[in-house]
C-alpha cells in the first residue's frame, strides 16, 4: 500500500537527518474505502492522486501552524506492507478525514518512493492559503478561494536522493 505522509521542509530535513519519517504514530493518507466512495472512481492513479492531494492539504495545515516554516507543501510517498496503515472506522466518511490512515511506527526514508514538493513559485500562494485557512474553515468563501489557489499548484516529483538539494 502506498501512503502519503504530509510534512514541511523542516520536517523533511529532520527525516533526512534521522533516516526515517517518524517517530510513530504517523498520520498519512492512502486509498481507503472511504476515499474510494467519496471520489467515485476505480482508477487507482486517480485515487492515489486524490490521496496525495489530501496529504498536501494536511501539509498546508502544518505550515499554517508554524509561522517560521517555509511556505512549500511537502509529501513523502512510501510503500508500506498491507495492514501497517489503518483507517479509523469511527471517522467514516467525515470530509476532514477522508483517506486518513495511522501508521504505528516510523518509516525508513530509504523505503520512500518519492518526495513531492511545491515549486518555488508556489510560495506566495501557499503563504496566502496558510493565512486564510482559519477563515476558510469557518465558511468564508473568499478565504476558501485563496486556499484553493494553493491547490492549483501541482507538487513536483523528486527522488529520495534529491532530498539534500530540497532542504538547503
Amino acid at each position: 500500500m502506498r501512503v502519503y505522509v504530509p510534512l514541511t521542509l523542516s520536517g523533511l530535513a529532520a527525516a533526512h537527518g534521522a533516516g526515517e519519517v517518524g517517530p510513530g504514530p504517523l498520520t498519512a493518507y492512502a486509498v481507503t474505502p472511504g476515499l474510494r466512495e467519496w471520489y467515485v472512481s476505480d482508477d487507482i492513479e486517480e485515487l492515489e492522486y486524490a490521496a496525495l492531494n489530501r496529504a498536501a492539504a494536511a501539509s498546508l495545515r502544518m505550515i499554517a501552524g508554524n509561522p517560521g516554516e517555509v511556505r512549500r507543501r511537502v509529501v513523502v510517498a512510501v510503500d508500506v506492507p498491507d495492514g501497517s496503515a489503518a483507517a479509523d472506522p469511527d471517522h467514516g466518511l467525515s470530509a476532514a478525514s477522508l483517506g486518513e490512515v495511522k501508521i504505528s511506527a516510523a518509516l525508513p526514508l530509504a523505503k520512500a518512493a518519492a518526495v513531492h514538493v511545491d515549486a518555488d513559485d508556489a510560495e506566495k500562494d501557499v503563504a496566502a492559503a496558510a493565512a486564510a485557512l482559519g477563515a476558510a474553515d469557518l465558511g468564508d468563501d473568499d478565504a476558501q478561494f485563496t486556499v484553493d489557489g494553493a491547490e492549483d499548484h501541482e507538487l513536483l516529483w523528486f527522488g529520495v536522493q534529491e532530498i539534500p538539494q530540497l532542504i538547503r
